[in-house]
């Protein structure tokens, strides 16, 4: 189950890659710049590549811890970051999915 911990992870990563909160209070640049990114589907897209590295590094850890060339401590460290992504992933999936159904519920 995802922790409140990485959920807040999550959000202010999803922040930073759209330009949110850079600026000052009144400013609307990062709104704006938000804007210009694409936007939700921009910021899905590379939610999903980095839950997609974060597990092909995990992969590579194990792969070298095999071979001798790692410490078991950055294999663990490694699968901990991939699982958290995957976790998230997961998550917004299952608000999106939420959030159509209850759209398909509603009258016409």
């Amino acid at each position: 189950m995802i922790t409140p911990l990485a959920a807040a992870k999550a959000y202010a990563s999803a922040q930073k890659s759209m330009g949110v909160g850079d600026s000052g209070l009144g400013s609307t640049s990062g709104v704006q710049g938000g804007a210009q990114q694409g936007g939700f589907a921009d910021m899905l897209k590379s939610a999903i590549g980095d839950a997609v590295g974060a597990s092909k590094h995990a992969e590579h850890q194990m792969a070298a811890q095999v071979a001798g060339k790692a410490e078991l401590v950055d294999v663990v460290t490694s699968i901990s970051a991939a699982e958290s992504s995957l976790e998230t992933v997961m998550a917004v999936r299952d608000q999106v999915i939420s959030a159509y159904q209850e759209i398909m519920r509603m009258p016409i």
